[in-house]
């Protein structure tokens, strides 16, 4: 006979559809209006919860949007940390590798949804999408941080982390001119502009003596 579920069980199972279903609501409203401006009762009613469940899960509607752009970068990072923890991969310069992660082909995507979620297509975002989008960057640096260190164990841990940071902190101040270059949109003309701005950064850090 089998054995009765605990009842912790099933709170913690109706806690996590709670929250899948607020996701999974904000992703819908984000893609459908093409920003973050909806209130905690829209969220609440397209999640088919109460706004007082919302507050249990985020602490924040800000929160919430960047538990939804983490979430988007996930695939993205599951394929990043896979090639940098892959042992077929050698490793090669801190920069060369975050050049590597940077390619066009993988990053446009995500980068062209975000700039759309955070209302940055038809002019630079408002301060509020600008601070959110700076939040996501700061969650991507936090794991790129992590699969660098892995990769490189014997450089010096401070060091890496700033070498990150400065190419991801780069690559965040090239969005907007991109952006205004090709409208945010993932084209081939988009992805050859996206790869310019990442020499022009390599360059410009240039690589640090190993």
């Amino acid at each position: 006979m089998s054995a009765t579920p605990a009842p912790i069980d099933r709170r913690a199972a109706l806690k996590a559809r709670s929250r899948r279903s607020i996701l999974d609501a904000a992703a819908n409203l984000m893609h459908r209006s093409g920003g973050t401006s909806f209130s905690v009762d829209e969220l609440a009613a397209a999640a088919d919860v109460s706004r007082r469940t919302v507050f249990n899960h985020f602490d924040s509607l800000e929160d919430v949007v960047i538990a939804v752009a983490e979430e988007m970068f996930g695939d993205l990072m599951g394929d990043i940390e896979a090639q940098t923890a892959s042992p077929s991969s050698e490793p090669e310069t801190v920069l060369a590798d975050l050049a590597a992660i940077a390619d066009a082909d993988r990053m446009v995507p995500a980068v062209a949804s975000l700039v759309r979620i955070f209302g940055g297509v038809d002019g630079p975002p408002s301060n509020r999408d600008a601070v959110l989008m700076q939040r996501a960057m700061a969650l991507f640096t936090v794991r790129i941080s992590a699969a660098m260190t892995g990769r490189h164990p014997d450089l010096d841990p401070l060091s890496l982390d700033l070498v990150v940071a400065a190419f991801l902190g780069g690559m965040l101040g090239f969005v907007e001119r991109w952006r205004t270059e090709t409208g945010a949109d993932d084209t081939p003309e988009s992805r050859r502009a996206w790869d310019h701005y990442v020499a022009k950064l390599i360059d410009v850090l240039r690589e640090p003596g190993s």
